[in-house]
């Protein structure tokens, strides 16, 4: 037993003794020292999406590309921006551009190509000016004659979002109708002039505008006030919108073609609380103005129109209406009426060629309806 221990032990330390005399590049591991400094791992801001800063007005855009700004800017005379080119994204990044001219001449952002700007979107932020409204329809003040505006010719294939103007001479967000131009998501507040002129807005909110609130090919979800001689929503399409007039012989809703569950109302004037030069689906009219309809339509289904001292609702043929005048007819009709409800203080309940399923209430003139055959 003693014996092989021994024998284990010596052949532990000859084992020991060949690897000690083994060469010391056995073991070699290579030099240490990086053959030179780290490669980059992430990409660069720009590598990820290239844009360029904007931070001081005025600025002028004249290459193709990606815009942003990176603080409020003002200007003391003229354009903020100008956009002197096509394929331009200019994202305002929450910020304001404002002015403090004395004589409003100039506009926030201005698309100067005399041709037409095309492929352009503007977002996300605010052009604000200094006009105010003195009550009675006159708009004074310092800042900018245009919030959002072209120059000659109206752009094409471009997209306004998510921006808001306020304080302007004339006009808010002027684009011009029927080019590719998208406004929606926007804002408009006392401008002197139209508050929004484009070929499609939707989701937008225009009050307290000299001109017109909206002027569009198709308005959808909207909201329109003017006053004047002028239209809160003007289109020829009017979707899910309110439409307002505060004094004036214009519409609260005027389209020229189709007024989908449409309310308009006009406050002093002899227009019509909703207009359509073809059908009015589902819409409410109201007008307090002499003389004004409350609802008119070439075809009226299911609509209510209500006036002080015209008629409350007018129509070629009118479905399933209500019509109410303080003083006039509440519902005339030049063809049939059906189903329909017409009431009056001292007018006609319903007058029309002819009335089926109808029921009339009259008052001082006791008067059910004119019931007028071929």
């Amino acid at each position: 037993m003693k014996h092989s221990r021994l024998a284990a032990h010596a052949a532990a330390l000859l084992l020991l003794s060949i690897l000690i005399g083994q060469p010391s590049n056995l073991y070699a591991q290579g030099s240490l020292t990086p053959p030179g400094a780290p490669a980059p791992m992430m990409k660069t801001l720009d590598q990820i999406e290239a844009r360029t800063p904007i931070s001081s007005a005025p600025y002028a855009i004249t290459n193709p590309g990606a815009y942003y700004l990176t603080q409020n800017l003002t200007v003391n005379s003229g354009d903020a921006i100008d956009i002197n080119t096509n394929q331009v994204t200019l994202d305002l990044n929450g910020f304001t551009i404002s002015s403090t001219e004395a004589t409003p001449a100039g506009a926030g952002i201005y698309l100067t190509v005399p041709s037409g700007n095309t492929d352009i979107t503007i977002e996300n932020g605010h052009v604000m000016g200094a006009v105010t409204n003195n009550g009675s329809g006159i708009y004074s003040g310092h800042g900018f004659k245009h919030g959002i505006s072209s120059y000659l010719t109206a752009p094409y294939n471009s997209c306004i979002s998510k921006v808001s103007v306020s304080g302007c001479l004339s006009n808010g967000i002027y684009l011009g109708g029927s080019r590719s131009i998208v406004v929606e998501s926007c804002t408009v507040k006392t401008v002197g002039g139209a508050g929004i002129t484009a070929d499609g807005v939707s989701h937008c909110t225009v009050i307290d505008c000299g001109g017109s609130g909206i002027v569009a090919t198709i308005a959808s979800d909207c909201h329109g006030e003017a006053s004047g001689v002028s239209y809160g929503i003007s289109a020829i399409t009017v979707e899910n919108s309110y439409g307002y007039n505060l004094g004036g012989a214009g519409d609260g809703v005027h389209a020229n073609s189709a007024a989908n569950n449409c309310h308009g109302y006009i406050n002093n004037g002899g227009g019509r609380g909703v207009y359509s030069g073809g059908t009015a689906n589902n819409c409410y009219g109201y007008s307090y103005g002499p003389g004004g309809y409350g609802l008119s339509a070439t075809v009226a289904n299911n609509c209510y129109g209500q006036s002080v001292s015209g008629t409350g609702l007018f129509a070629d043929a009118a479905n399933n209406c209500y019509g109410y005048s303080a003083s006039s007819n509440g519902i005339t009709c030049n063809g049939p009426a059906i189903g329909c409800f017409g009431s009056s203080l001292s007018g006609t309940g319903i007058s029309a060629r002819i009335a089926s399923s109808c029921y009339v209430a009259s008052g001082a003139t006791n008067i059910s309806f004119k019931y007028n055959m071929p």
